[in-house]
């Protein structure tokens, strides 16, 4: 199975930790964030991953030739300009096409910024049994940017802020639902590759925006519900101290041998 790993971000809420290296090399509990997740990604069957980078790039690189890339097929997608989620996908496709373009395999494609207890092979498995497009880990909580699923759970529209105080929050619908479920986005895709024939997007893009465009045509954009597992946000300072205190009180997270 193939993965991608969005680290190309410059990791402003992590600075001062960000002022000398990548976020993806932040570490907690002495172990970087790319290490984590690749070692995440590598315990649930990927044996091959993509990473792009833009933010101290040359450190990613020589770290993954220093640790083996932690014995797996890695290739580094350097992006000289911040492309975003969806565009830094798109940029990538070639790797997840080159069994041709009728490939079929389904592929993981995880914030580095994220650590979590999700089981991704069940994630897998869940998406291909409801012949999915894309499947999104979603989660029951706070948050400021809500994902809006319909009745069946498949992906509707967001929620975004608006007003002249920017306190109201109105829903923007990208097809009509009975009723409306706002879930918290976790980070955690799972995607066929057929979705890179109806991306119709340049340049740098949300990839949040493409699963609108795409649910407004009817695609299936399904929520994977992950309330019973551990999930973080690695965005801040603050949030490391938070998780290495859960690893402290026997949080077990997947490790490899590289």
């Amino acid at each position: 199975m193939k993965a991608m790993i969005l680290a190309a971000g410059l990791g402003m809420r992590l600075r001062p930790l960000t002022d000398d290296r990548p976020k993806a090399l932040v570490t907690v509990a002495g172990r970087t964030l790319l290490e984590i997740t690749l070692c995440r990604l590598k315990s649930s069957g990927v044996s091959e991953v993509i990473v792009n980078t833009h933010h101290y790039a040359d450190m990613i690189f020589e770290y993954l030739k220093a640790n083996n890339n932690f014995g797996m097929r890695i290739e580094v997608s350097r992006e000289e300009t911040l492309l975003d989620t969806g565009g830094g996908l798109k940029r990538a496709a070639d790797f997840f096409l080159e069994g041709g373009s009728n490939s079929q395999e389904p592929f993981i494609l995880h914030n580095v910024d994220v650590i979590s207890t999700i089981d991704l092979e069940r994630m897998v498995r869940f998406h291909q049994e409801h012949s999915a497009l894309v499947t999104l880990a979603v989660q029951s909580r706070k948050t400021s940017r809500y994902l809006l699923f319909d009745e069946h759970g498949l992906l509707c529209g967001r929620r975004v802020s608006g007003g002249p105080t920017g306190d109201n929050e109105l829903p923007e619908l990208a097809r009509p639902a009975h009723q409306v479920h706002p879930l918290a986005f976790s980070g955690i895709h799972i995607i066929s590759p057929r979705v890179f024939a109806e991306m119709k997007e340049e340049g740098a893009f949300s990839i949040i925006t493409t699963y609108l465009h795409l649910a407004a045509r009817n695609e299936k954009i399904v929520a994977f519900r992950a309330d019973e597992y551990y999930w973080r946000d690695l965005g801040r300072p603050e949030n490391l101290i938070e998780v290495e205190r859960d690893l402290g009180s026997g949080l077990t997270l997947s490790r490899s041998t590289p």
